[in-house]
């Protein structure tokens, strides 16, 4: 009876050092497919004084007005060194708006247009960037200008990587894309003598940023 019970025993006692051990070696995979994970996946920030926000949209249908935004942030996730599959997110304040004359910033922050008192952010959020050849990428989103939002989509350039002098690592994009600005809401007009519009619907964007690497 007491050889059987000391069985039993140790048999016990060998079961709890199997059920600790595996438990030991599940919870080590997780710590390192974690760590593998962290140090796959990159994040970089935009480096604003390297970078630029810039539109362009017709005037009297004959000629261009070019404007800018002058405050913007934004983020980039990559699982790759070529950024193929990056998660992207940028905000822009409406409040920034420059186009070198304050009588049409001060109309462009009103409710004829942005309404930057009420919505005085722009943000958009990637839902694809996709690399197509050589540089070229497409990048697809969500973009919210007021109460707004819809989809877009712009053609990116990949300009490279590299270390700058002091060691820090940086890339650069410039993405071009086309909005309708009365889809979002931005609905002023008037009409020339000859019937044409003072303000063309059509916006062109032109995005230039370089990104910084967090360490």
């Amino acid at each position: 009876m007491h050889v059987y019970t000391y069985i039993c025993f140790s048999f016990k006692l060998i079961n709890k050092k199997i059920n600790k051990m595996k438990k030991i070696v599940f919870l080590s995979a997780i710590a390192l497919s974690l760590a593998f994970i962290s140090k796959a996946q990159t994040k970089w920030n935009i480096d604003a004084m390297h970078s630029s926000v810039k539109f362009s949209v017709s005037h009297l249908t004959i000629s261009e007005v070019e404007g800018s935004f002058k405050i913007f942030s934004g983020t980039v996730e990559s699982k790759t060194p070529d950024f193929n599959n990056a998660s992207i997110n940028f905000t822009v304040d409406v409040n920034s708006i420059n186009t070198d004359n304050d009588m049409r910033d001060k109309h462009l922050k009103s409710d004829d247009f942005f309404n930057a008192d009420k919505f005085p952010k722009m943000t958009f959020v990637s839902t694809s960037f996709k690399k197509i050849k050589g540089n070229m990428y497409a990048l697809e989103g969500n973009l919210t200008i007021r109460d707004v939002t819809k989809k877009v989509k712009f053609t990116t350039i990949y300009g490279g990587t590299v270390k700058d002098p002091y060691g820090n690592t940086k890339a650069g994009f410039k993405a071009t894309g086309k909005i309708s600005r009365k889809a979002y809401n931005l609905l002023w007009n008037k009409l020339t003598e000859a019937g044409g519009a003072v303000v063309g619907d059509e916006v062109t964007m032109n995005i230039n940023v370089e990104l910084g690497q967090q360490k």
